[in-house]
């Protein structure tokens, strides 16, 4: 089992920077592979980033790609989203996942956050 905590959000101007965390419980957090997705208002739930247990491979949705940057802490239980160059569109809430496998789809992550909102104004 592994419980896991997003903090990080809130409100930035058009251009601005964030770094969301997530805090994970349990002693195998360096086993899983994280994931980060986001939900936007009226909107399904979408994929933004991975990164395997070891963090050697990530992935990145196109829309985040060279904005946005996943890593991790496997001594510290915590993985990260360093989001730069913020747009209007990056306005969601953001959840973090943990997974077997490292993926881009919902279903191959087990583990879920609460979210944390992300607002960004024009």
């Amino acid at each position: 089992q592994v419980q896991l905590v997003e903090s990080g959000g809130g409100l930035v101007q058009t251009g601005g920077s964030l770094r969301l965390s997530c805090a994970a419980s349990g002693r195998t957090f360096s086993r899983y592979a994280m994931g980060w997705f986001r939900q936007a208002p009226g909107k399904e739930r979408e994929f933004v980033a991975a990164i395997s247990w070891s963090g050697g491979s990530t992935y990145y949705a196109d829309s985040v790609k060279d904005r946005f940057t996943i890593s991790r802490d496997n001594a510290r239980n915590t993985v990260f989203l360093q989001m730069n160059s913020l747009k209007p569109e990056d306005t969601a809430y953001y959840y973090c996942a943990a997974g077997n496998l490292l993926a881009i789809a919902e279903a191959s992550y087990a583990y879920w956050g609460q979210g944390t909102q992300v607002t960004v104004s024009s």
